[in-house]
């Protein structure tokens, strides 16, 4: 007859016996511990403040003009904490900025630095600065146009206000835009503005007599016009369509639950082995290679049937596009499915109890995840970890996932990610066959 005390001691004895049993699994324990760890510390590295964590938002600047105002403004912002910036040509600036290297290439054009500087007082004929950027990253190109706008007006007024840089026949050319029929303004306005001309050019008349070289505060009391318009292009195939945050997200979470599929397939194999299914199809007139092939194709076919569906509902309902290309979309979903097969495999083949291999696994698979930007990505990180991330197969194929969707690249564009990923495939393949065990 059970009694109070009874149940107690029984209690007591089932809870230490399920402590032992959980402890006792130093891999368990390890993998419950581990991966809140890394994942937590990830996270923290990435968002937390450092004294390395000035952006340095990658530019690059285009200069057709070559004068001393735009050298100036290049010079300040190469001096910019905030930047990171190249000079380049207009060519390869597209090239860089469509790829996702550069977050904007800047052009100035011909004879930038004059027009900007007479614009500065009369806003007819303000020249025009070309802003290409990369849709996906609007908080780093808000960034890059306000450093921009800072740095040009500090160059131009420096050089309106020089008494080396202002002629009198500059002057002479302000006065005679102002006076034409077409230029807006009242009639006191203009005056207004004569004045000023009239007292600048004593100005700088009496400042060349002393041979002073410093710059004259610009025109106090008094409103300078923005001495240029910005021209802003997306980088995109597609110019007229808008950045849909949609596509990255769908990618990167594509991959992962993919490459979860490819976590139950190994355990599935590991389940078979357990029950002897193997041992017995070994039996069989069957060799390793059409047994292993047999799974890694229908594991493949899942895969990639699944990625599909979740295109089309990205397609159907977040208004997600491939304006890329179709065929480079398809085979680089072919491809990532053919690795995850084969990562499917591999699981199988290192793997000794099923619950101790499913928790490696999805600790393995979340930091691929986390290192190829699925969740987040890849740009903000760190620039040393950008780079090792490109060890993964996770970042190569979400990245070709977003050049076939909102980049809208050409074919030729997935060819080198899938290589890659076959190329993991292949890996991961042949240590599966040298290693599975057909039996426990």
């Amino acid at each position: 007859m059970n009694t109070p005390i009874s149940r107690s001691v029984a209690l007591r004895a089932l809870v230490l016996a399920e402590l032992r049993l959980y402890f006792s699994s130093r891999r368990t324990l390890l993998m419950h511990v581990l991966a809140p760890i890394l994942i937590a510390a990830f996270f923290g590295y990435v968002f937390s403040p450092r004294e390395d964590a000035a952006p340095h938002v990658p530019i690059a600047i285009v200069d057709l003009d070559g004068g001393a105002v735009t050298r100036a403004i290049i010079d300040a912002m190469q001096h910019d904490d905030n930047l990171a910036v190249q000079v380049s040509d207009a060519s390869t600036a597209a090239r860089l900025v469509g790829e996702g290297k550069l977050r904007a290439a800047i052009t100035f054009p011909p004879r930038f630095g004059v027009t900007a500087t007479q614009a500065l007082f009369v806003p007819d004929g303000r020249p025009e600065i070309g802003l290409l950027e990369d849709p996906s990253k609007a908080t780093e190109v808000a960034i890059v146009q306000g450093l921009l706008m800072q740095h040009v007006m500090q160059a131009v007024t420096a050089s309106a206000f020089s008494p080396n840089a202002i002629s009198q026949s500059t002057i002479d050319g302000w006065r005679r835009s102002l006076a034409a029929p077409e230029t807006p303004g009242t009639p006191a306005q203009k005056a207004t503005w004569s004045a000023f001309f009239d007292s600048l050019s004593s100005l700088m008349a009496a400042q060349r007599a002393v041979d002073s070289s410093g710059a004259v505060p610009g025109g106090a009391g008094m409103k300078l016009q923005q001495p240029f318009s910005l021209k802003r292009t997306s980088a995109n195939a597609d110019h007229d369509r808008e950045y849909n945050g949609y596509a990255h997200s769908f990618a990167g979470m594509g991959v992962q639950f993919i490459l979860f599929l490819g976590i139950d397939l190994g355990v599935a194999l590991l389940l078979a082995r357990r029950m002897g299914l193997w041992q017995r199809l070994r039996a069989a007139p069957l060799s390793r290679a059409t047994l292993l092939g047999s799974r890694m194709m229908s594991g493949t076919i899942i895969a990639a049937v699944l990625m599909l569906l979740i295109f089309a509902a990205a397609i159907a309902f977040f208004g997600v596009r491939i304006r890329g290309s179709v065929p480079g979309f398809l085979l680089v979903t072919l491809c990532f499915s053919v690795m995850t097969a084969a990562f499917g495999l591999f699981i199988a083949a290192v793997g000794k109890t099923v619950d101790a291999t499913r928790g490696l696994a999805i600790v393995v698979t979340l930091i691929l995840v986390m290192l190829g930007g699925a969740w987040v990505p890849a740009f903000i990180f760190p620039k040393w970890l950008q780079t090792l991330s490109l060890t993964t197969p996770t970042r190569w194929a979400v990245d070709a996932f977003d050049a076939m969707t909102w980049r809208g690249f050409g074919f030729e564009a997935a060819l080198v990610p899938s290589a890659v990923l076959l190329a993991f495939a292949l890996a991961f393949a042949l240590f599966a066959w040298w290693r599975f065990r057909w039996q426990e």
